[in-house]
């Protein structure tokens, strides 16, 4: 873990209201896992006080990639970042996705911008296993796909590809699914992880998910991000230590 000052390289929106971020830091870029991911101070004034949370979204040499929408202050700031300046960066923090193993295919499942973690785990798998990437949302201005591959849409209103959710997307699936060959990663709001949890305990199928807690200092010293366990002695974990992955049979969602 490193406290780094890194420089943003550039700033790019691309779609409406989410933005990447290209952040040169080698020391981070080097040991980086996907799925876990960076505490951030967004400026060096007190406000915004706390540092915000972001999912590695991608690696490329010895840079980071971060994406992100604007939901306040502390992102419309990060979002004005131009090349040069510097970002108070914790990290790499957390467990992330477990891509090892001897399953062949891949699915993911991403709902708004729980895609963030996924060009990072496809870079790294694209080469070695089938990847079915399912990416859902309320309507088109949800759909994010940046960084995927081989790539299916739903969308709640209908408005671009299947109408309906992505679980609904995924189970149309199941009859081409080999659930001994398969596994799932997933990204999202909660009401779509627990949907996506029942499906997949349901259909016996091995299933990760990156959950998603406020945090304060993304390391376990607060105790601010409990997650009830279902395996667990202590009853409950922290997603920032313990997560933010988990199997979905070890967590209530």
């Amino acid at each position: 873990m490193f406290i780094v000052n890194s420089p943003v390289v550039e700033t790019l929106q691309v779609h409406e209201n989410i933005f990447i971020q290209k952040i040169h830091s080698p020391e981070i870029a080097s040991i980086i896992k996907p799925g876990q991911f960076l505490n951030v101070r967004v400026s060096v004034n007190s406000f915004p006080l706390l540092r915000r949370p972001f999912s590695i979204c991608d690696v490329n040499g010895e840079n980071i990639f971060l994406m992100f929408n604007i939901l306040g202050e502390g992102t419309k700031i990060l979002a004005k970042k131009q090349k040069g300046d510097l970002i108070d960066i914790l990290g790499p923090l957390g467990n992330g996705f477990n891509l090892e193993g001897e399953y062949k295919n891949a699915i993911i499942v991403a709902g708004g911008l729980g895609s963030a973690p996924f060009p990072l785990v496809t870079r790294i798998i694209k080469n070695s296993k089938n990847i079915l990437s399912l990416v859902g949302g309320r309507s088109t201005q949800d759909i994010i796909t940046y960084g995927m591959q081989n790539v299916q849409v739903s969308t709640d209103d209908g408005s671009q590809g299947f109408n309906g959710n992505v679980v609904q997307l995924l189970e149309k699936h199941l009859a081409n699914i080999d659930n001994k060959t398969t596994k799932v990663f997933a990204c999202g709001p909660n009401a779509m992880l627990r949907a996506l949890k029942d499906f997949c305990i349901k259909n016996n199928l091995d299933c990760e998910v990156s959950t998603e807690s406020a945090m304060a200092c993304g390391f376990g010293i607060c105790q601010g991000c409990p997650i009830e366990s279902t395996t667990n002695d202590d009853k409950y974990l922290l997603v920032c230590k313990d997560g933010p992955v988990f199997n979905v049979k070890d967590v209530v969602i």
